[in-house]
Parts: structure tokens; sequence; C-alpha cells
């Protein structure tokens, strides 16, 4: 019997505890049909966009702490990935000694494969629960403190409304980008309030931030896509 190992990594973020905080903390979402145009409260005019994902992840604080997470899991998905190694070997074997094997000795050998695998699954899969509940941790930590920087930010700047674009949920359909979107801003204000110095220059495998939503030549506008955020990344084992 043929088993497929689930391929794991350290997982996107999609925390939605912290988008719902981001929503509430910024603005009331507005009610009605899901076409309804958000308004901006009485008084400001200004809006915003924010990818409160991407935020989360591209701050000091977030590059360093991911980074340290991802390495934390790295001796766990070592062991994973050689015993994965081991059980390819033991397939070698079966494909090319297997006709000249006897009966009992071919069968224990399959056994031995199966029962392997079934383990190596369960193990890949607490790895990924594991590092999946302690990055949602994280990410809420991080996604707290954020909203405090935010909520300063728009008071002082004079946003009426500052909307979440991290999911495809979001109410936002187009925006010119250049002139709304307070990710980058907002993020350098967080870094200077906590105080979080600029990790080193991180290895291919380190934290990669989200990249912001694309722009077409010529018009200086763009429609919101939710931007894809990349937490630090790990190397799977192979699926089989």
């Amino acid at each position: 019997m043929k088993r497929t190992l689930t391929a794991f990594s350290l997982c996107a973020i999609v925390a939605l505890s912290v988008t719902a905080l981001a929503q509430g903390a910024a603005a009331t979402s507005p009610g009605g049909a899901a076409s309804a145009p958000p308004v901006a409260p009485s008084g400001s005019s200004k809006v915003g966009i924010i990818n409160i994902q991407q935020a989360i992840l591209a701050s000091n604080e977030g590059r360093r702490d991911f980074e340290a997470l991802a390495k934390k899991y790295e001796p766990r998905q070592a062991e994973l990935q050689k015993e994965n190694n081991e059980i390819d070997e033991l397939k070698k074997q079966l494909n090319t000694q297997g006709d000249k094997m006897n009966d009992d000795a071919k069968n224990s050998l399959v056994k031995q494969i199966e029962s392997r695998q079934r383990k190596l699954q369960q193990n890949a899969e607490s790895f990924q629960s594991d590092a999946q509940a302690e990055q949602n941790d994280l990410a809420n930590r991080i996604g707290q403190k954020l909203m405090t920087t935010l909520d300063k930010f728009a008071k002082e700047n004079g946003y009426g409304l500052i909307l979440d674009v991290s999911t495809p949920q979001s109410p936002v359909l187009w925006a010119n980008v250049d002139s709304v979107d307070v990710t980058n801003a907002v993020v350098n204000a967080y870094n200077v309030q906590s105080g979080v110095p600029a990790p080193p220059a991180a290895a291919p495998s380190a934290t990669r931030p989200a990249a912001p939503a694309a722009r077409p030549a010529g018009t200086g506008t763009a429609p919101v896509r939710p931007a894809t955020t990349t937490p630090p990344a790990t190397n799977p084992p192979p699926k089989k």
C-alpha cells in the first residue's frame, strides 16, 4: 500500500484573529450588502489600506522572531528528512531485490516500509500542527502591538478609515496603491516604537516579507490584491 507523505513547512500566516483585530481597531466594518463601499467617519476624509500580515512579517521584530522560530524547528525537520531518506532506501531495495527475495522476507520489508511511512506521516502532521500554533501565537502577539502603532499613526495623519487587505475577503476592489497604502509607513513607525534593530541580512531560507501589490506601468494605479505572505521557509521532505 502506497502512502503519501504530506509536504510540510512553517505555514503561511492566515491568522484570522489578527485580521479581525486590525479591522476592528482601525474602523467599524460597514454593514449591508457586500457591494456597498466603505465610508469614512464624518470629519475625516482620508482612507488608507494596510496589509497587516505583511506588516507583521516585514517588521524588524517579525523578521527576527519568525527566523528564530524556523531555526527552533530545524532539528525536528532534519529528523523527518532523515527518516524520509531511509524509507526511500528501503523502497529502492524492494524495487531492485524484491523479485529475488522469498515471500517472508519480501512481506517483512513491505510491512516495515508501510509502518515507517505511517509513523513519518504522524510525526510530520505533529510537526506542522506545533509549528502552526507557535506561528499564530507569534503573529497575534506582534499584531496586538502593531495595532497600537496603527491607531496612533491613523490619528496623527488624519485617517478616517484604514482597511486591511491581507485576505481575499477584503471589501476593497480597487485603490491607488501609491497614495493609500500605509503598510510601509506603519512598519517603519512600529520599528521605531519597538526599538528592535533590523536583523542581519537573511539567508535565502529566512523570512521573506510579502511583495507589495504590483502597479501597472503608466497609470500609477492598481487593483488591490491581497499579497501572499511568506514566513520563514523550511525545506520539506519530498512527497512520497
